[in-house]
């Protein structure tokens, strides 16, 4: 760890590494010792935290040495921009960059700064030198920071660290790609207001980041939610469901599989070019049906494995698998929407599976679960259809 206020998320990062049964041995720059005590590490870790480069009590007085033969895997989180620069340039001045200099496993660093500092293009010499060295880098992230800007700077959340260090060198998709879109699509009745669904885009982001894990390559249109995008996943931000059809459509034939779980409008008004007027009585909205993304990736040659959603508020088997023969998808996932637990905004669901010779239940469960269970049966299916 070197010194930021994005310190305070390490400790979180030790916590679920351990959980997932990972040995964690902690060092800290004295800056970071500033932002959280070296004590929190040690409970969290079971290990003595390591702060100084000259220890007496370390064997031989050479603790970089020791840690870098034990190491597997280096993770630098938050990486400062002042820690990126002495990495880049080779300076060993403390505990941290001397370990770096020493380590043979596999670097990763989580950068963590101002945005201003990330966009500094000296900044950005040192990313990419380092990037050419080998390090890889897990964001950083956009968003707010502690300082009130907004933009990229921000350190990658502690989850998206720990699924992308544990993530198997290879999987049930490994070097496949994966075209996922999420989230719903707003349609402009002027330039105030639009129309919109419920759609929260975590269903959709939950099976971007399990493809991930899985080893795909994935690519994620998402129209707007109030979600950050995992570090890994290329992320492509649209609004309108004209939007996303281009983009889906733009990246679709260079993919293996698309899953759509997008909530897009099936109609959109057209948008005035001044805000309409309140009226006495009734105001008519004339709407315009809009370009069907499922049935256009299903029917281009050759077609991606095609996934694709139904939400329904009532007979759900017979209108997802109507949706999956008309418009020849591979595979849908069918939720109900509109009761008490699952469907839209909610961190649980369960899908009914259907393709054509077969069909599966999921149960309710948390949507990151869901999403991996998801993917296990469209890898196998995936598979099982394509040379």
């Amino acid at each position: 760890m070197s010194g930021g206020i994005a310190a305070y998320k390490s400790a979180e990062l030790v916590r679920l590494l351990r959980k997932q049964g990972a040995d964690v041995r902690v060092v800290m720059t004295p800056a970071a010792t500033e932002f959280v005590r070296p004590l929190t590490f040690q409970a969290l870790s079971g290990n003595p935290v390591h702060t100084s480069l000259l220890d007496a009590d370390a064997e031989n007085a050479m603790g970089h040495i020791a840690l870098a033969r034990w190491a597997q895997l280096l993770i630098i989180a938050p990486a400062s921009a002042d820690l990126l620069a002495k990495l880049s340039h080779g300076l060993a001045d403390d505990l941290l960059t001397t370990l770096y200099l020493a380590a043979n496993c596999p670097v990763y660093v989580a950068p963590a700064m101002n945005q201003a500092m990330w966009g500094k293009p000296v900044t950005q010499e040192n990313a990419g030198r380092l990037k050419s060295h080998g390090v890889q880098f897990i964001g950083p992230q956009a968003g707010e920071q502690a300082c009130g800007d907004i933009g990229l700077g921000r350190m990658a959340e502690p989850e998206d660290i720990c699924r992308y260090l544990l993530a198997p060198a290879s999987g049930p998709l490994q070097g496949v790609k994966v075209l996922v879109s999420a989230g719903p699509t707003r349609e402009p009745l002027d330039p105030v207001r639009y129309i919109t669904n419920r759609s929260s885009g975590k269903m959709g982001y939950a099976i971007a980041l399990a493809a991930a894990g899985m080893g795909a390559q994935v690519a994620l249109v998402s129209g707007p939610v109030q979600l950050e995008a995992p570090a890994q996943i290329r992320l492509i931000k649209v609004e309108t469901a004209a939007q996303m059809y281009t983009a889906v459509m733009s990246e679709a034939s260079g993919q293996d599989i698309y899953i759509g779980a997008a909530a897009v409008a099936d109609y959109s008004p057209e948008a005035a070019t001044e805000k309409i007027k309140k009226q006495d009585g009734q105001s008519l909205l004339v709407l315009y049906k809009t370009q069907d993304i499922l049935a256009a990736v299903a029917a281009l040659t050759p077609a991606p494995f095609t996934v694709g959603f139904a939400a329904e508020t009532d007979n759900l088997e017979q209108y997802a698998i109507g949706k999956l023969q008309h418009k020849k998808l591979d595979m849908i996932a069918a939720n109900w929407v509109g009761q008490e637990t699952g469907g839209f905004d909610s961190d649980q669901n369960a899908l009914q599976v259907f393709w054509p010779t077969g069909q599966k239940t999921l149960a309710m469960a948390d949507k990151h679960l869901l999403a991996g269970q998801l993917l296990g049966l469209i890898a196998e299916r995936f598979h099982s259809t394509r040379p």
